[in-house]
């Protein structure tokens, strides 16, 4: 099956890497708070369209060994990808956002600004991990 694009959930060790979406209103969930990701360039598998997108928006240089967990939602890939603590040094936000912050998980999961399916999926992962 074809797919659209790609999302990660970033781990610093136990904190996630979140974007605050630009206001625009041209865009799904102005505001809200965001993964890594976004849409395919042509010919790119879901590793790649991942991967490029963390370096494009977070300044990440991820492997494919970093990712983690990975399921397929529709024609879109969730991944999960963990890295040390101190790539937060590292980290060097792009220009889509407002800008970037640490999160816990557990928080994210019940910020109102956080995107319902991206919820949905993180708690998919965190279930199955024991984490939840």
């Amino acid at each position: 099956m074809d797919f659209t694009g790609a999302k990660t959930a970033l781990f610093l060790r136990d904190a996630l890497v979140v974007i605050q979406r630009d206001e625009n209103t041209d865009i799904p969930f102005p505001r809200h708070l965001d993964f890594p990701g976004g849409g395919k360039n042509p010919g790119e598998t879901p590793i790649e369209c991942a991967l490029r997108e963390a370096l494009e928006e977070v300044g990440l240089c991820l492997c494919a060994t970093d990712l983690i967990w990975s399921r397929q939602y529709g024609q879109s890939w969730f991944f999960v990808a963990m890295r040390p603590s101190e790539d937060v040094g590292l980290i060097r936000f792009g220009d889509e956002g407002q800008g970037w912050r640490l999160m816990h998980p557990q928080d994210y999961l019940t910020n109102s600004l956080a995107i319902p399916s991206f919820v949905n999926r993180l708690r998919d992962y965190l279930s199955e991990m024991g984490r939840l």
